[in-house]
């Protein structure tokens, strides 16, 4: 348990991790992030810090979001949003598209997979140029 912010899972590993369930690990990694944006603008009372993180985790930004780092990713990196993004939920949000939620889900799936890999320094890389076109 003390390597928890430590993960390092190889390719076979994550082969056999569900793919919702790597979004569902990368839906908290980008909230962390999200939440520690919000909170590194500094003064701002709770009520506004979790408004600004749900407007930077609700899925019409996250599909944003994915639509600016799409050229970045590696093939690799393709290939898991891909997954991510054919992945058949049972249920979505009545509040953005099926485009918008296929795409956010792909971002998560991506994200997941770059934390348990270990790969945290490229979650960082993409974690920027998601913030340079949602803030």
């Amino acid at each position: 348990m003390t390597e928890l912010f430590r993960e390092h899972y190889d390719k076979d590993a994550l082969r056999a991790i569900p793919v919702l369930t790597l979004a569902h690990v990368g839906d908290g990694v980008y909230e962390l992030l999200a939440r520690s944006a919000v909170v590194a603008r500094g003064g701002q009372k709770v009520v506004d810090a979790h408004r600004q993180t749900v407007a930077l985790v609700a899925a019409p930004a996250q599909a944003k979001a994915m639509e600016a780092i799409l050229p970045l990713l590696t093939e690799e990196e393709h290939a898991v949003f891909a997954r991510g993004r054919n992945a058949k939920p049972h249920s979505t949000p009545k509040h953005c598209t099926l485009r918008e939620y296929a795409y956010a889900t792909g971002l998560e799936c991506l994200f997941g997979m770059l934390y348990l890999k270990g790969e945290t320094q490229r979650v960082l890389e993409l974690w920027a140029a998601v913030l340079e076109v949602l803030v």
